[in-house]
């Protein structure tokens, strides 16, 4: 017997078209601060603000990415794409953190050629940008904060939040240059935040990859599960157990379940008060169940754990 369902599809549009339109707006102010951080950089031989310049127009593929990523999840599903349009966000943050941890290098490569070889700015132009940059970047982190549990809105706040530091850091090495002469305090900075941002990529790199490789999510336990599902009468035993994610925060779940004969009836509650559980205790709202009687061979699958059974009163 399979059960499926659906309503999985509507959580999606808990984004919303609000969270495609902020990604839209996002994306022009950041093409318009890379414009501004270019213009003043050259006119104020600030190597500073071009190499930031260069590293905000990194963010624009990857935000122009997680907007259409976005659109596509909104989607409903059709004969083709029968799970909807949900990993396009997942592909989008895996290629997102593929892009950020490249932008991270090049940005701490930059840095150490600033330490190595310091040069004099204008440091009054300097920090004007800076600010600029802080607002442009800090209001996108703010607009994109409350969609972060999405990976792919992750991505985006990860972007803007670790430039609205390093705006901090450009600020902050005018100061040292104007008062104290100590050129070198703006490239280290740069370094320090550029590893910062290499950390978080590769933590985003790496759970993007464990979706796309239906791995188990993380908040669960393959045998906690099934102890769940064996805990409620008359369930015999379950097995070949796969539990994977469609997208962000929609689970899915597929299994055997041995049980004994009964009505059709019975069964049907039975399936209903498993699939309860399932959505209640671990957000799985995605099954599909096969009951097999008790007396006939178990149809094992292409994996297939130690059976969880329940002790015998």
């Amino acid at each position: 017997m399979h059960v499926h369902g659906h309503d999985h599809f509507h959580h999606a549009h808990g984004l919303g078209r609000a969270v495609t339109g902020i990604l839209g707006a996002a994306v022009a102010a950041t093409v318009a601060l890379v414009i501004l951080e270019f213009v003043a950089g050259y006119a104020g031989n600030s190597m500073a603000l071009v190499s930031d310049g260069i590293h905000n127009l990194t963010d624009i593929p990857g935000m122009a990415i997680s907007w259409l990523a976005a659109r596509w999840a909104l989607r409903p599903p059709t004969p083709e794409k029968t799970f909807g349009y949900h990993r396009a966000g997942i592909l989008a943050a895996f290629a997102n953190a593929m892009v950020l941890g490249l932008a991270a290098l090049a940005l701490i490569a930059e840095s150490v050629l600033h330490l190595r070889h310091p040069e004099p700015v204008k440091t009054a132009l300097m920090m004007w940008v800076a600010i600029a940059a802080l607002v442009t970047n800090g209001g996108i982190t703010f607009a994109v904060h409350q969609g972060r549990r999405d990976l792919n809105v992750r991505t985006v706040w990860i972007h803007n939040f670790g430039d609205a530091l390093f705006d901090v850091a450009i600020f902050g090495g005018a100061l040292a240059i104007r008062f104290t002469g100590a050129v070198w305090v703006d490239a280290a900075l740069g370094i320090g935040i550029g590893v910062m941002v290499l950390w978080s990529s590769s933590g985003i790199l790496r759970e993007s990859g464990h979706i796309l490789l239906e791995g188990l999510p993380r908040n669960l336990r393959l045998e906690e599960v099934a102890s769940a599902i064996l805990n409620i009468p008359p369930v015999r035993e379950v097995h070949d157990m796969h539990i994977w994610t469609l997208g962000t925060g929609l689970h899915a779940l597929s299994c055997h379940v041995r049980i004994p004969d009964m009505h059709m009836e019975e069964s049907e509650k039975l399936l209903m008060k498993i699939r309860a559980l399932l959505e209640r205790d671990f957000q799985i709202t995605h099954t599909t169940i096969q009951f097999e009687r008790a007396g006939l061979p178990a149809q094992s699958g292409p994996y297939m754990p130690a059976p969880a059974r329940r002790s015998a009163s």
